[in-house]
């Protein structure tokens, strides 16, 4: 297949293309400050005529205090980009087959009592006593799933992946630096540790990404995450027991929003209860290699080992 990926240069991004590049199909990325065998968004409408399928990964990174000009620019990134790539398929007289477009959990309410799936899930935004900063990002989900919604692409299928945290090894991503508090001995529980925590093995984000490409039955929102969240808490005590400590020294909440601030970044991230399910992956048979978190942060926990020199 020819596949082609805006926003394909970061750490998701980089992913697919080394897992669809092995296995012989020709990976088109689209950035606007392309790097080697990289193309520029001005080329993105020409990549895409006769192209298989589009996966828009485009958009700023969200690991930033939310100003106002982030605020706009994230937003912006995420609504432009997706408008670009339906004025480009629109444009095709070969268009694309399918166009899946990257979403995100955050969409879903914070809650405890219940799992978030495509099907009864509870759409963020009315909760009382939530952070001004957590509706911003509902906001954001909601204009970049419209914008898709909006698009006229009658050829092509649309699917919008509302993606958990995605757990990879490599260095600079959200496993690598939950990893290195545990290391540290500060990997205990996050505020009151009640809050469900969403992921996906990289593994299994890669065989999702292909099962939706493959499955023309499939069109909508689809929730990528692991069929079981759990809490913060638990998740914690389960990624020291990976390491081999037992002892993680716990964060309160100003404690977070202190070092928020430092790290020039928002506690969203950690505090908000994502308990999100994947129930149409689930329904169409798709089986996942690791669906649970005790097994998924041992495996990480090896890859991580093996990517790195160890002592002695």
């Amino acid at each position: 297949m020819k596949i082609v990926i805006p926003g394909g240069s970061g750490q998701v991004g980089t992913l697919l293309r080394r897992s669809f590049a092995a296995e012989g199909h020709d990976v088109v990325v689209i950035s606007r400050r392309p790097g080697r065998d990289e193309l520029h968004w001005d080329d993105l409408r020409r990549s895409l005529e006769g192209a298989d399928a589009v996966v828009n990964l485009a958009g700023r990174s969200v690991n930033c205090r939310y100003t106002a000009p982030n605020r706009q620019a994230i937003m912006e990134s995420r609504v432009s980009s997706t408008t670009a790539v339906g004025n480009a398929i629109a444009a095709c007289s070969d268009p694309p087959r399918v166009w899946l477009q990257a979403s995100t959990a955050t969409i879903y309410a914070h809650r405890y009592d219940a799992g978030n799936d495509e099907h009864t899930g509870i759409l963020g935004g009315g909760e009382p006593n939530v952070p001004d900063t957590w509706r911003f990002s509902i906001d954001v989900a909601r204009a970049w799933e419209r914008e898709l919604d909006s698009a006229v692409t009658p050829h092509t299928r649309k699917v919008a992946m509302r993606s958990a945290m995605i757990m990879s090894p490599d260095p600079g991503g959200v496993f690598d630096v939950l990893l290195g508090l545990v290391r540290r001995g500060l990997g205990g529980r996050s505020g009151n540790g009640r809050q469900y925590v969403s992921w996906l093995h990289h593994e299994d984000f890669v065989r999702a990404v292909r099962h939706l490409l493959e499955r023309d039955d499939i069109a909508g929102p689809v929730n990528l995450a692991a069929p079981n969240p759990l809490p913060n808490a638990e998740f914690m005590r389960e990624l020291r027991d990976a390491w081999g400590i037992r002892v993680g020294l716990p964060a309160t909440r100003w404690m977070l929003e202190a070092g928020a601030v430092f790290l020039r970044t928002e506690t969203e991230l950690i505090l908000k209860s994502r308990r999100v399910v994947p129930a149409r992956l689930l329904e169409s048979g798709f089986e996942f290699a690791h669906p649970t978190w005790r097994e998924a942060a041992r495996n990480l926990v090896e890859e991580w080992k093996l990517r790195r020199p160890q002592p002695g």
